[in-house]
This record gives C-alpha cells, sequence and structure tokens, in this order.
C-alpha cells in the first residue's frame, strides 16, 4: 500500500511539472507571437500605409526596407541622417505648380515630379520648365488607374509607356525611370512588373491630405503634419495641386533647413 502511494505522489508529481512546462512554452509563444504582431508589417500588397509610433522618427510602413529591396523599392531611406526627398505628384494643374516651382529654386532644391499623362499632354510648357530647373519627373501612369486590379504584363506596360512616349514627345526626353503607384494601390506583382521594366517604385514615409482642392488644409495644420513627423531618409508626398502646399513651400523649407535638415534626390537611392 505504502509502495502504490509513493508511485501516485510520483506521478501526481510529474503531472503538475508538465502541466507547468506546457503552460511555462505556451506562454514564450503566445509571447513571441505578440512580439511578431507588434513588429512584422503587413504583406506587400494593398493600399500603401504608415504607422507613426514617435514624432520625428520613422514610421512603420506596409513592407519594411529589406522587404521592398527585392523589387527595387523604396518608401524611405534608412538612415540617422537628417535628409529628406521631396516629391510632388502631380496629376493636373490648377496653377499652383509655378509657386513651387519657384520657392523650390529660391533654395535650390532638386524635387521629383510623378506625373500623369494630362499633365503632361496639357502642360507641356510647364514639363519642360520643371525639367529645365534640375528637377526630375517620374511615372505616375498614364491614366492613374489602380494598378493593384492590373495583372497582366501587357496592360500594366501600357500604362507605363504610354507616360513615357507623352514625356518625351513634351521634352524629347528620356524619362527617369522612377514609379509611384496611383493612390498607393499596388501588389506585389505590380512591383514586379516595374521592376522588369527597369523601374524603382517609390512609395513615401510622410505625407498629409493635402489633394481635395476644395477642401485645403490651413497652414498650422500643415504645419503639424509636415514638421512633426518629418524624419530621417523621409521621402515626403506632397501634391502640385494643392494651394495650400503653394503658400507655405517657402516657409516650410526655411523650416525644415532650421531643424537641420538638408534635401536629397531620388537619384541617391538607386540600387
Amino acid at each position: 500500500m505504502i509502495w502504490k502511494m509513493e508511485k501516485i505522489n510520483q506521478w501526481k508529481k510529474a503531472a503538475v511539472l508538465v502541466i507547468f512546462a506546457a503552460a511555462f512554452f505556451a506562454g514564450r509563444m503566445a509571447a513571441r507571437v505578440e512580439r511578431t504582431l507588434r513588429t512584422s508589417p503587413a504583406s506587400a500588397e494593398g493600399n500603401w500605409g504608415l504607422s507613426f509610433q514617435q514624432e520625428g522618427e520613422q514610421p512603420v510602413g506596409n513592407a519594411t526596407y529589406e522587404e521592398l529591396a527585392q523589387y527595387d523599392a523604396w518608401f524611405a531611406r534608412d538612415t540617422d541622417e537628417k535628409v529628406l526627398y521631396l516629391t510632388f505628384d502631380c496629376g493636373y494643374e490648377n496653377g499652383n505648380t509655378p509657386a513651387i516651382l519657384a520657392a523650390l529654386k529660391k533654395h535650390g532644391v532638386h524635387a521629383t515630379f510623378f506625373a500623369v499623362g494630362n499633365f503632361i499632354n496639357d502642360n507641356p510648357e510647364l514639363v519642360r520648365q520643371i525639367v529645365a530647373e534640375g528637377h526630375t519627373v517620374g511615372n505616375h501612369t498614364m491614366h492613374h488607374p489602380d494598378m493593384s486590379k492590373i495583372s497582366d504584363m501587357a496592360s500594366f506596360e501600357k500604362e507605363i509607356k504610354d507616360l513615357e512616349s507623352a514625356f518625351r514627345e513634351a521634352t524629347g526626353q528620356e524619362l527617369a525611370r522612377y514609379y509611384r503607384p496611383p493612390q498607393g494601390k499596388y501588389s506585389e506583382s505590380n512591383l514586379k512588373m516595374a521592376q522588369q521594366l527597369g523601374y524603382q517604385t517609390f512609395f513615401w514615409s510622410l505625407a498629409y491630405v493635402d489633394w481635395y482642392q476644395d477642401d485645403q488644409p490651413s497652414k498650422e495644420e500643415a504645419f503639424d503634419k509636415l514638421l512633426g513627423r518629418i524624419h530621417p531618409g523621409a521621402i515626403v508626398l506632397l501634391h502640385n495641386t494643392s494651394s495650400t502646399n503653394a503658400a507655405i513651400l517657402d516657409e516650410l523649407l526655411t523650416k525644415w533647413e532650421e531643424m537641420g535638415y538638408t534635401f536629397g534626390t531620388l537619384g541617391e537611392l538607386e540600387r
């Protein structure tokens, strides 16, 4: 009887140890999963998005530098250097681009203008001015469609090549092989197709809601976002149609300079 009781007690102790070990490893696994969910980005599909963890620091994007690098794609530069890269999306012209160009010229800043077909076709002289003043024109597609819904290379290539032709006709030059997906909508296959056509894809790490022509942000609202969230290595997206951007750009560039920032070009990021 005593021998049986000792055996039962040993089994109970063993069972307790097994339960404890299972709970311990389950807890470790749960913690690991939680850390993964906190730190891993979303897959390279859908709408480009950002999560700002702390002002003055780079945000977390839908994909990491390493994930984008395999497609020759960027959303920022991985650096502690106070440098930023200024870009404008150009869907059409409503009179604000000349003031933007004047501010850039005053500060000696060279930007990249991601243009769509009608911007180039309707404003060839303005496009030639952009080029003459040392800026770069990139590919924002011919018709600004949701490119993530285009799955075949022929259709994707036509949107890209037609824009190249429009730029060549307007300027006599070749378009830079820089691509920005309209509305930030993309898919992994889109990134691969752009890469196969010799393009680098450029998302962004700082932008704000500046594209509604009839609902423009105030100067204070613009500065709150563009000064508070600027960070080393930022690729900044602004829209040329914004009257707020046209009004504040000179002062904005001055404030960024006072914060110690310099201005690079996307060509410095070429892989």
